[in-house]
């Protein structure tokens, strides 16, 4: 994202590599949030939208660096923005279960997700859409280079 300030969100199954485009693309100007972060905090959700709206009201763009698998999860974000002048930014991680229960399985122990968890996400997993409420979408796949390739999303319809 440039210019105006922005909440890029992230959405796809663990293992996608979004932990890995978020730090390598969007970090360097945006406040990464993630529930990783507080796993054992009570309220996960209260907390990401406390430092969601506490980042957006000093001005500053924020990624929300969690699976974000349905509405439910992006709508209270995509609030937040349009209540602080925001444009909403989707990047979509098609979901690729081979490789990402691969990806998961190299991870060191306390990142592994057991793969109960990436087959509970797949199943709630769905597709954004310029409908949901987001400025722009983009659909972002591993390149097999170690990068990533990131092309906008074709509208729906």
């Amino acid at each position: 994202m440039t210019g105006k300030q922005g909440v890029a969100i992230l959405i796809g199954l663990q293992g996608s590599g979004k932990s890995t485009f978020c730090r390598r693309t969007l970090a360097a100007d945006h406040v990464v949030v993630s529930k990783d972060a507080f796993r054992h905090a009570r309220n996960r959700q209260r907390r990401q939208m406390d430092l969601v709206n506490g980042a957006l009201a000093a001005g500053k763009s924020v990624a929300v660096d969690n699976t974000n698998p349905s509405p439910r999860e992006w709508q209270p974000l995509i609030e937040a923005a349009r209540a602080h002048g925001a444009v909403t930014v989707g990047y979509w991680f098609p979901p690729d279960l081979p490789g990402a229960l691969e990806r998961n399985a190299a991870r060191e122990e306390r990142a592994r997700v057991p793969d109960v968890g990436l087959y509970a996400t797949l199943k709630r997993l769905q597709r954004p859409r310029g409908a949901d409420g987001f400025d722009r979408l983009y659909e972002v796949r591993i390149d097999g280079r170690g990068g990533f390739r990131v092309e906008p999303m074709p509208p729906e319809g």
